[in-house]
């Protein structure tokens, strides 16, 4: 019987496992094991011990002899889950992790409540910067790696589970408790960077803890000594408070800890102990399958409920943190299950979860740890290099209004004026700056402030460096200051203290948020204001009503200086037209947000972001946001391939593409030539609808499409056209899951053979031909892709990057763009809920380019404005850039000036119509002598050689639907602000 038992509940623990996180999933070798142990263990407890086994303990970091025995009552006569130490230094911590392991029957779960690493607790370890500093970084990439090293740390102690990330939103100023422990006030950096720090932790092999549930950064009352209120309605807390959650559960993180919170919405309880919120909102609503623990329950927001344990149990709790008096705790939970209020299979559901992480964590077996080392075995060079890595992108320019950064070294006359405690704290910054550019350095503590206002008149302009947090007694000096002269002010302390400022701030040129003082950032920022480091960090919380959170600039030492267009023969009032050109755009909805790039002589003249990412979206075009470029990728890529091939002798523009794509031979495809298909007189249709052999016919009802909407036809994708939205993939091509042989990504949880690149090919071999007149197609370019690919031996993207990103320092430059940067730089291209089943962000919008993998000639390349215009100006200095040559000069001239005797388009350029000027893309006014092209997502980049000219316009006109968005073209934005540029260019 007993047998039969253990195996009915091992089909329960099967079905369980699958039911829990990625975390499970990844630290279990063998299921059957796993459901063996926990099940054998299970069985061997009594109810109380079960019990136990879902507290967790706090305990001081004494090696006394009565702390011990405090422990050891904890493990031995109420059989605990888990430890929490409460602060101390890592060999008592260490010391005391072994024996209480020594003792139990069970292993324990050792917990850690480290928010900013073992520093928050544990003294002499490595001390990375709080959260809201962390919230400056624009690289997640860093905040992953930070998590994956305090994961690190954590085991060389022996803990499992550490209590962090904080996934609350900083949006109250008069929060006292949470501030800088949050990642910021915009709930999009909170959320990715929780789960940056999450996937850091857990890749690590400890499990994360997003907290504190459902949200306590809109308050003004601090849990730890009375219950806060959050009296919101249902659609702010899911907008906000529940946004960050949200995103950490569906990403599989496998911890949530619950606030002591009270939300009137769901009841008159505190969160921690409220079934409305524990099961109804955070289980089954969120669908949350992870380890749900209380916030301490010692806390005064919580404390005073008689047999709390029991009632957080009750709502849904798996496990309780930190009871103060245990005893009483357990016997309450007892009580509370022999009364009916907790029934024994919920206490044996939580504790089979429980179990089943433990073996997770390898607690199947007794661990110890090496006490010897631990100290160096923490304290390692890599980890010191990450932490200076992570402040230095910190850093922040909050403001450069005269455009003064990097500084112009030629001007004299630079007064550095610290503001600090002692004169040796701010050597390093000086020094740095000094061995440069010689400056005057004059310190406020040893001058008085009358002496200073004499010293620095003659000066032309001054770097305020601010060390001190006592700051109030120099703000008029300060402020007259920068009233008087340009003045850049660098605060080497924290948000706070430049708050204290805000009207210097509000005088200054340029102010510099540095967060911190250490010898390396001060001589960073110097190298900054010198022009040998970059920075591209942004407030993470409002600094005033001006500078909200996001505000910053990017300085880029490689970034072109922005000349006065005067400078270059241009009217800036006629060029600043453009300002209210774009605007207008967005206005009448022909895009949410674009960036304007101009460049003359190869030195930029106009650059400006307008708008926002989606119309539903507070998230502002910046400089550095990637753009689908659509059909530009065929001048930006492509052509630049056939480009250099064409140098090397490789192909000619006589050659005909079948000796390069073996698959149109024997075909009446088999004689179009190179230069056919860049000029889209090869007689291929404009576009095939390659998905349709990706689909199973049988699964759409009524056909493929339909001329009106009905209940299987509710997608628009052309004038009165309609289409299946019920189908279903053939599972020969198409899987939602990350399986063996679906390596290649057609969106978020839809992947693709490789192997379907064969079919496109043969339908293309298969098209119809319809003379050689002029037709573009986009199948032209997917031709030349796999010529460039069959002659270098190299994948396309792979050749490019090598030839030309790369060396041209173009990062932003690339396809499938989600392999190097996260979806907050990316611009979303469209909403698409017929192939792509969603949002397609970062993911090329082109159906052929995507069924490809991502890479294709005709589209699938991103970039930013700055890269763009780096290439066509690359072209236009006859292939040159810098001191490189990438291509010869009688190559770029071919490509660039030949034209078709049939149309209006160049070797693989369009170009304008010199028949009918203003007619098509470019303004009446353009030289017959300018190349470039456009993108269906509402790219262009035109480059003038007569002018020496670069223009690029990116936007996502096509955002959310391609079919309601036309009225960038009805409009003519671009050819309009084309216009202001020739009128700008004085005569």
């Amino acid at each position: 019987m007993k047998k039969i038992l253990l195996a009915c509940l091992l089909i329960v623990l099967s079905i369980n496992l699958h039911a829990q996180t990625d975390f499970v999933y990844k630290n279990i070798d063998s299921e059957k094991a796993c459901r063996y142990w926990v099940e054998s263990k299970l069985e061997s407890l009594t109810l109380k011990q079960k019990i136990g086994q879902l507290f967790i303990h706090t305990v001081a970091p004494y090696t006394t002899q009565q702390n011990k025995k405090n422990i050891e009552d904890a493990v031995k006569e109420y059989g605990i889950g888990g430890l929490l130490f409460s602060g101390g230094d890592i060999d008592k911590q260490v010391e005391l992790t072994n024996y209480a392991q020594s003792m139990a029957n069970i292993p324990l779960l050792i917990t850690f409540d480290g928010e900013w690493g073992l520093a928050m607790r544990l003294k002499g370890t490595p001390s990375f910067p709080r959260n809201r500093v962390l919230g400056c970084i624009q690289n997640d990439t860093l905040i992953y790696e930070y998590g994956k090293e305090v994961a690190r740390e954590l085991k060389e102690i022996g803990v499992h589970i550490n209590f962090a990330p904080v996934a609350d939103i900083d949006n109250n100023p008069k929060n006292p408790v949470i501030n800088t422990r949050s990642f910021g006030s915009d709930r999009e950096q909170v959320a990715n960077k929780a789960l940056a720090y999450s996937k850091g932790l857990e890749d690590g092999g400890i499990l994360a803890v997003c907290k504190h549930f459902p949200g306590h950064g809109d308050t003004e009352v601090d849990s730890h000594k009375a219950l806060p209120v959050l009296p919101f309605s249902q659609e702010r807390l899911d907008s906000i408070e529940l946004y960050p959650f949200r995103k950490a559960i569906e990403a599989g993180v496998g911890g949530i800890m619950v606030g002591h919170l009270n939300i009137p919405l769901m009841d008159n309880k505190a969160a921690s102990v409220s079934q409305a919120v524990v099961t109804e909102l955070l289980k089954e609503k969120m669908h949350f399958k992870g380890l749900v623990f209380t916030d301490a329950l010692e806390m005064k927001g919580i404390s005073n409920n008689p047999y709390v344990s029991a009632q957080a149990l009750a709502a849904g709790n798996d496990m309780v943190l930190a009871p103060r008096n245990l005893k009483r705790e357990l016997d309450g939970v007892l009580k509370a299950v022999k009364e009916g209020k907790i029934t024994e299979e919920e206490i044996n559901e939580k504790c089979r979860k429980v179990l089943t992480y433990k073996y997770a964590f390898g607690l199947n077996k007794r661990p110890s740890i090496e006490k010897n080392g631990v100290m160096s075995r923490i304290n390692k060079a890599y980890t010191n290099d990450l932490i200076g890595r992570i402040k230095k992108s910190a850093v922040t320019v909050v403001k450069d209004s005269d455009e003064m950064l990097p500084l112009d070294l030629t001007l004299s006359g630079t007064v550095v004026l610290n503001v600090s405690n002692t004169l040796s704290e701010t050597y390093p910054f000086f020094n740095e700056i000094n061995d440069t550019y010689p400056v005057t350095w004059l310190h406020a503590n040893l001058d008085s402030l009358q002496s200073l206002r004499n010293r620095i008149t003659p000066a032309q302009r001054v770097i305020v460096a601010v060390y001190t947090s006592k700051v109030e007694k120099y703000r008029k000096v300060l402020l007259e200051l920068a009233k008087g002269k340009p003045t850049i002010l660098v605060c080497f302390n924290s948000h706070k203290v430049l708050q204290k400022l805000n009207d210097v701030v509000a005088q200054s040129s340029a102010v510099v948020l540095a967060h911190s003082d250490e010898k390396y950032i001060q001589k960073f920022v110097a190298g900054m204001l010198i022009g040998n480091q970059r920075v591209d960090g942004r407030l993470s919380v409002d600094l005033n009503d001006e500078y909200k959170a996001g505000s910053g600039v990017i300085v880029d030492p490689d970034k072109p200086r922005r000349y006065k267009p005067e400078e270059f023969g241009m009217d800036s009032k006629v060029l600043s037209r453009i300002d209210s050109i774009a605007e207008y755009g967005i206005k009448e909805g022909a895009y949410p947000g674009c960036h304007v790039l101009v460049w003359k002589n190869g030195y930029q003249v106009y650059n400006k972001c307008f708008g926002n990412h989606t119309y539903e979206s507070d998230r502002e075009v910046r400089e550095n946001d990637l753009y689908d470029l659509a059909s530009l990728t065929k001048t930006t890529a492509t052509l630049l391939a056939v480009m250099k091939l064409y140098d090397e002798g490789k192909i000619n523009l006589t050659d005909k593409i079948s000796d390069y794509v073996p698959e149109l031979k024997s075909t009446d495809k088999e004689s179009i030539t190179i230069q056919q298909l860049l000029y889209h007189e090869s007689g291929l249709p404009a576009y095939l609808p390659f998905y349709k052999k990706a689909i199973d016919p049988k699964s759409c009802k009524g056909g493929m499409y339909k001329k009106y909407k009905d209940a299987n036809h509710k997608i628009k994708v052309g004038n009165a056209l309609y289409v299946c939205t019920n189908f279903e993939f053939l599972p020969e091509w198409v899987s939602e899951k990350d399986s063996a042989g679906y390596t290649l990504k057609l969106s978020d949880g839809i992947y693709i053979k490789p192997e379907f690149k064969n079919v496109i090919l043969k339908e293309i071999a298969d098209a119809s031909l319809k003379g050689h007149s002029y037709r573009y197609s986009c199948l032209n370019f997917m031709l030349l892709k796999e010529a460039v690919e069959n002659i270098s031996g190299m994948p396309m993207d792979k050749y490019l990057e090598e030839n030309f990103y790369k060396p041209m320092g173009l990062v932003h430059t690339l396809y499938n763009p989600l392999q190097r940067y996260g979806k907050d730089d990316i611009v979303p291209t469209v909403k698409e809920d017929f192939l792509r089943k969603g949002p397609v962000h970062g993911y090329v919008h082109d159906e052929a380019a995507a069924m490809m993998g991502g890479v294709s000639g005709n589209a699938g390349l991103f970039s930013t404005a700055k890269d763009v215009a780096t290439i066509y100006q690359m072209l236009l200095d006859k292939g040159v850039m810098g001191d490189r040559r990438y291509l010869t000069r009688a190559t770029c001239e071919l490509f660039i000036t030949m034209k078709s005797k049939n149309s209006r388009r160049g070797l693989g350029f369009d170009k304008p119509d010199a028949d009918k000027p203003g007619n098509g893309y470019c303004a009446p006014e353009t030289p017959a002598s300018v190349f470039g092209h456009t993108g269906f997502t509402g790219t262009c980049a035109w480059a003038d050689p007569d002018n020496d000219l670069v223009f690029v316009f990116l936007c996502n006109r096509i955002y959310p639907n391609p079919c309601d968005r036309k009225n960038l073209m009805k409009l003519k934005i671009r050819p309009a602000i084309q216009q202001a540029i020739y009128q700008a260019i004085m005569k």
